[in-house]
């Protein structure tokens, strides 16, 4: 289902793929090298950021709505699966990680939390894997919370829930 550029508006909540959440706050003409672009004003409120995307770009580069609810509770699940760790070297790991976090797909992110997390009597993380995990997890939460209507607060709060349940 991928949505043309008339299928995203202001004030709506998008998923762009190498940042997470953010909110079209506008639509704007621009003129770039001189072609009059129209461009998506997206704000990422928590990292501070605004990003300007080429509005006959935006589904190319993997720009999508928040998942369905339904999503949601599919990634949530996923969560309470068992680690899925492989066999190869970390930078290997590492890298396919930092693949499913920047692909914007909310399953992939939430198998990145899945394997990555760490029960208090598990060993402990390194410095790289703790980044990766915080960074999957924030993804994760913000989409939750945007999906769900509530705040960060909360939905971190649901997710770690899930986390601690689930199957050591």
């Amino acid at each position: 289902m991928t949505k043309k550029k008339s299928d995203f508006h202001p004030n709506e909540f998008v998923v762009y793929p190498a940042h997470g959440v953010g909110k079209i706050i506008s639509i704007e003409e621009q003129e770039i090298a001189g072609l009059r672009l129209e461009l998506f004003v997206i704000s990422f409120e928590k990292d501070k950021m605004t990003l300007r995307v080429p509005t006959h770009k935006a589904t190319d580069i993997g720009m999508r709505s928040l998942s369905s609810p339904d999503v949601v509770s599919k990634a949530l699940e996923t969560l309470k699966g068992k680690a899925k760790v492989k066999r190869a070297m970390w930078s290997r790991r590492a890298q396919e990680y930092e693949q499913k976090i920047n692909s914007g797909d909310l399953m992939a992110i939430a198998e990145v939390v899945r394997d990555l997390h760490r029960n208090d009597d598990q060993r402990e993380q390194s410095y790289s894997e703790r980044q990766l995990y915080e960074a999957a997890l924030e993804r994760l939460t913000r989409e939750v919370a945007a999906v769900s209507g509530t705040d960060e607060a909360g939905a971190a709060k649901k997710v770690d829930d899930v986390l601690v349940t689930r199957a050591a």
